[in-house]
């Protein structure tokens, strides 16, 4: 008897969590954008049976859907409908299953990133618009020196325990996207502001940044700081500190990778330290460098 899609699809993703280890946020994101293409289908065909022509019809399809918001789909996130589908594919592929070759499909071309990024002035405004008279003042100065520090997305920073961080060494080591492994390290000044935060608990919850409510509540999980408050802690400081554009835990990790560039970093070992797996990515920051190359056209250019 030939198995269905559906059926594949469920081996695919069983497969992705035992095989591949993926990430449960990967995990739900493949089942997503793969139910979203067994939707359109309408039919449990044969694998055999998908065509280019199908594929086609479903990119139109993913290029017209209007979201529960009334947007469309911006070409990223079609390309990781895409993305999905292909490695569904080439999973086919390599257990023999006549399919469509994963190849054949391309993602849309999306125009090259920009970033924001602030510069040491405005960086250091922020920082001088934490009140250390109120008792979320160290906390938020750790905070904001650590995100600066180690270029950590908001959600490794959020994830983080006191036990993993040596404040002696100044390193510790974090797992980002795909649970892939990296060592990150800190400023003296962020080491100081961590110390002088844990120095002012009055607790032994293992989380290292927490929230101040209910404070009888003595569950790690219930007292650790979420994503969306940490995201809000930034772009209240930025506001106060008179910065009109957007600032996010995430434009602290432009200014990090950019400044580390600017000041003669390899862009293989910022890589590296941004937990990037395609050095691709990587090379997003290197348009706002661009006064290096001024500077020499300058220089050279007579």
């Amino acid at each position: 008897m030939t198995m269905k899609i559906l059926a594949h699809i469920k081996e695919f993703l069983e497969y992705c969590e035992i095989a591949q280890n993926k990430s449960p946020k990967t995990l739900e994101n493949y089942k997503h954008y793969l139910k979203r293409f067994e939707d359109f289908l309408a039919e449990d065909l044969d694998p055999k049976n998908l065509t280019l022509q199908k594929i086609q019809n479903y990119r139109l399809f993913l290029n017209r859907l209007i979201d529960d918001k009334g947007n469309q789909l911006n070409i990223r996130t079609q390309n990781y409908h895409i993305i999905a589908l292909r490695a569904f594919l080439k999973y086919l592929t390599k257990n023999d299953v006549k399919t469509l070759a994963p190849e054949k499909i391309e993602l849309a071309k999306i125009p090259q990133r920009t970033v924001e990024v602030i510069s040491r002035e405005e960086l250091e405004r922020i920082f001088n618009a934490v009140d250390h008279a109120k008792k979320s003042g160290y906390r938020d100065t750790a905070i904001l020196e650590t995100l600066y520090s180690t270029g950590l997305r908001v959600s490794e920073l959020a994830s983080l325990n006191r036990d993993q961080v040596d404040l002696k060494r100044r390193e510790f080591m974090v797992r980002g996207k795909g649970r892939k492994p990296r060592i990150v390290f800190l400023s003296k000044n962020a080491a100081e502001a961590i110390e002088k935060y844990i120095k002012f608990r009055d607790d032994n919850l293992n989380p290292l940044f927490i929230n101040n409510i209910k404070k009888e509540i003595l569950e790690d999980e219930k007292r650790r700081l979420t994503t969306v408050s940490i995201e809000s802690l930034v772009k209240k400081y930025a506001l106060k500190a008179g910065i009109i554009k957007k600032v996010t835990p995430h434009t602290l990790r432009h200014s990090y990778a950019t400044e580390l560039l600017m000041n003669g970093a390899d862009i293989r070992s910022v890589q590296e330290m941004l937990g990037h797996s395609s050095i691709t990515t990587t090379q997003i920051y290197t348009h706002v460098t661009d006064k290096k190359l001024k500077e020499i056209h300058d220089k050279y250019h007579k």
